[in-house]
């Protein structure tokens, strides 16, 4: 919904996006080729170290169905079967891996101008149960996720937290870890050509009374080219360049420097290409 919360996974992500998505310190390849009839292809390769992986990814979309298949290096075929508006405001998807016959999942998302809801549960005879629902409005809102296992009949997980958005800045504060650690997280836009944008995290551990923290930030260098830095308490610092040589393609420099380690590297670099013709 336009004016409803977002899901619960999505409380405190601008923050986290900021700070943490695209870094990496890696080789990494990735070729996607659309097709105008709905079917699309990716392949994707990543080298860590001395060991290469890799996948295909084949989408189609037709109407309000969209099939997902993935097969990677070691021959697992992963599918995902995704249909939405079965009814209003709905969406369902059925996963699935080959050869692991109890990987089956069926999830479901309900969005409702004051909640969304999502649920997930395993289809296999000792299944897995999530579910997460989030209530209020796209500016405020609130909620819970928890984590059942039928095998041991115990929580995996119980997380809360609430969000307060606006279009320059967020704010959210979340109870995580099963309830061992609190998380706060701001970001903020800056009303800079250059859009200049600035986010913080802290984490504070009830058990040890240790306390993190990552601040980072983001501009723009010029209209094709994307700087971030970020910066943590343990010693390290990272920074990423991004740059759009062409339409929808991307070529992503990454870093980091780690100050607690002198007698071993103290330095990691990774390179990720993005290719979209």
């Amino acid at each position: 919904m336009a004016n409803g919360p977002a899901p619960f996974s999505e409380i405190g992500k601008r923050a986290r996006d900021l700070l943490y998505k695209d870094y990496n310190f890696d080789h990494k390849f990735s070729l996607s080729v659309p097709n105008s009839a709905g079917l699309g292809l990716i392949a994707t390769g990543l080298k860590k170290d001395q060991i290469f992986v890799g996948d295909i990814n084949t989408l189609y979309k037709s109407g309000n169905v969209t099939v997902d298949v993935k097969v990677d290096t070691y021959s697992n075929v992963s599918t995902k079967v995704t249909v939405n508006d079965i009814f209003h405001s709905n969406k369902v998807a059925l996963s699935f891996n080959i050869p692991d016959h109890k990987s089956g999942k069926l999830d479901v998302q309900y969005l409702h101008p004051h909640a969304a809801i999502d649920s997930s549960i395993g289809l296999n005879p000792s299944p897995q149960l999530e579910l997460s629902a989030a209530i209020g409005s796209k500016e405020l809102c609130m909620g819970a996720e928890v984590g059942f296992n039928t095998t041991s009949s115990s929580f995996t997980k119980y997380n809360a937290g609430i969000a307060f958005n606006k279009p320059d800045f967020s704010a959210a504060l979340m109870l995580a870890d099963r309830g061992q650690s609190l998380k706060a997280s701001y970001i903020h836009h800056v009303d800079r050509p250059d859009g200049f944008t600035v986010a913080a995290e802290i984490n504070h551990r009830f058990s040890s009374f240790e306390n993190r923290f990552t601040i980072g930030s983001s501009q723009s260098l010029d209209p094709i080219t994307v700087l971030k830095t970020r910066f943590s308490d343990d010693g390290k610092a990272a920074f990423q360049c991004q740059r759009a040589w062409r339409p929808n393609s991307l070529i992503t420099l990454s870093a980091e420097y780690d100050s607690t380690k002198i007698f071993s590297s103290s330095t990691k670099f990774g390179l990720a290409l993005t290719l979209k013709p």
